[in-house]
């Protein structure tokens, strides 16, 4: 028996999701701040993209993005509530830092 390397594969989003997804961040309360960093990670996701003839940058962008927006009602509420947040861990270091 040979090991093999596990292969998560993701369905990539749709065609159409940056598009929507970046009207859905211009309605959010936090456009102001929102809106320049999806702008500016989606670029840069899309020259490094044009360089390597791959969309996982541009997809991993979206879903990123797609998943602030989902759990932002939750942030708020949190925030609102005043709980204590300064033992908190950065995401980056949960998740790794993005390439």
């Amino acid at each position: 028996m040979s090991a093999q390397p596990v292969h998560h594969h993701q369905t990539p989003p749709a065609p159409g999701a940056a598009a929507q997804l970046r009207r859905q961040i211009a309605e959010h309360d936090a456009s102001a701040r929102w809106l320049p960093a999806f702008e500016r990670a989606w670029s840069n996701a899309l020259e490094e993209s044009r360089q390597t003839f791959d969309l996982t940058a541009l997809h991993e962008v979206v879903r990123e993005w797609q998943g602030r927006l989902a759990t932002s009602p939750a942030v708020a509420a949190f925030i609102a509530s005043g709980c204590e947040d300064t033992d908190g861990i950065a995401l980056e270091d949960v998740l790794g830092a993005r390439r």
